[in-house]
């Protein structure tokens, strides 16, 4: 080859090496968010009552009266709030009207917004679905439980909230992760059953993967989450309180547990994080649904893993994910949520991926409202989220320890 015939093709090598830097340096980061992220998420929040869904609000009024629903609800459809509502007290003491922008305690939808952080450090390389506890914490004294397992509930560990109940000393001070973990180093409590052997709904779970998230990232789990998940995500009402930090934590919304004759204190348990611990509102948790469908916080390959079930199905429809329950039905239909269940809050999220349909209930009275919501789910063509409307048993899935 001469120079004269040299020079032009690297030349020309040089322009398409340019050429291809540029255009990579001009695709935007989604986490990044911009002025115009602001304003087509404020869209999906226009809400007006006169257009409202009056099946809804009937129902909603129903759900309050009859069965003693207390709390915020929302419904969206095809990026459209189509009714929503602020029903009851935020505090019953005080007579604190609820407002639709309170923030309550999500109890174990949190399990979700840590299953998409594990995920993102999965995609960064910085964990493996494979990886050992032991990896990150040397002293946790069962062998063979990993990553995955953590996300599924199929690590066969003990429920850390009933353990430490009887070897947390202090009772007036606040538990963190890394208090729990040095816990379970130090008493070796027995777990339910051997790794990767069933499906145990577990809060130590998720707690452990707090701690995995705290231990591989050096930040405390609610920096991590406010910087690559809330902030990404748009959601300006959505934190993460815990006792450790906070001795009263900072919002108006007060549990109830079943009955209006007493509220339910933040205490100890109220410390460890993850499987609980964050605050958010009715709005919020749509923003979080586009955040999600949209690719903001996960990868697509991520999402679609999350949204598998990991689990032999219960009644042939009912699994888990990473960090999310599944309802599978036909011809691939899926419908992903989550139960809550903690301190005075009880709430459910639904995420209808293929109908675009986002149902949100969040209670603070623990009462059993929203075991009745089959004929809310039926108006809008979504699956019934009960197993005992296949059963006739009656039981909520996460019922048992949620």
């Amino acid at each position: 080859m001469t120079y004269r015939t040299i020079l032009p093709v690297a030349f020309l090598a040089t322009f398409l090496f340019n050429a291809c830097s540029h255009t990579e340096k001009k695709l935007p980061d989604p986490k990044v968010r911009t002025v115009n992220d602001d304003k087509a998420d404020s869209l999906l929040l226009v809400y007006n009552p006169a257009k409202g869904d009056r099946w809804i609000a009937d129902f909603v009024q129903n759900l309050h009266k009859k069965y003693g629903f207390n709390g915020n609800m929302l419904v969206a459809k095809d990026g459209k709030i189509i009714y929503e509502k602020a029903i009851g007290w935020a505090d019953y003491l005080h007579r604190d009207s609820l407002k639709i922008n309170s923030e309550f305690e999500l109890a174990s939808v949190t399990k979700t917004f840590t299953g998409v952080a594990v995920m993102q450090l999965v995609e960064q390389g910085k964990i493996k679905l494979t990886d050992d506890v032991k990896k990150f914490y040397p002293n946790f004294p069962y062998d063979g439980i990993n990553v995955r397992m953590l996300l599924t509930h199929r690590s066969g560990m003990m429920n850390y909230v009933y353990f430490s109940d009887g070897v947390w000393k202090d009772k007036k001070k606040p538990m963190s992760n890394l208090d729990v973990m040095n816990l379970i180093a130090e008493y070796k409590p027995n777990r339910y059953a051997k790794p990767d052997t069933r499906f145990h709904y577990n809060n130590s779970n998720f707690m452990v993967l707090g701690a995995i998230i705290e231990k591989v990232t050096g930040k405390k789990y609610a920096d991590y989450m406010m910087e690559n998940v809330f902030k990404p995500a748009g959601m300006k009402h959505t934190h993460v309180y815990s006792t450790t930090v906070y001795p009263k934590i900072p919002v108006d919304v007060v549990g109830h547990d079943r009955t209006w004759k007493y509220s339910v204190v933040q205490n100890f348990l109220d410390g460890p994080v993850g499987d609980k611990g964050i605050y958010s509102t009715v709005h919020d948790l749509v923003l979080y649904d586009n955040a999600l469908k949209t690719g903001r916080l996960l990868k697509k390959a991520s999402l679609d893993s999350a949204y598998t079930g990991h689990n032999k199905a219960i009644n042939g429809h009912f699994n888990y994910g990473y960090g999310w329950r599944i309802f599978e039905g036909d011809k691939g239909r899926k419908v992903v949520y989550h139960t809550g269940w903690w301190h005075g809050f009880r709430h459910i999220y639904v995420r209808d991926i293929d109908k675009n349909i986002v149902i949100v209930f969040l209670g603070n009275l623990t009462n059993g409202s929203l075991m009745h919501l089959d004929d809310l789910y039926k108006h809008l063509g979504v699956p019934v989220i009960r197993k005992g409307a296949y059963t006739g048993t009656g039981s909520m899935p996460g019922s048992d320890e949620d």
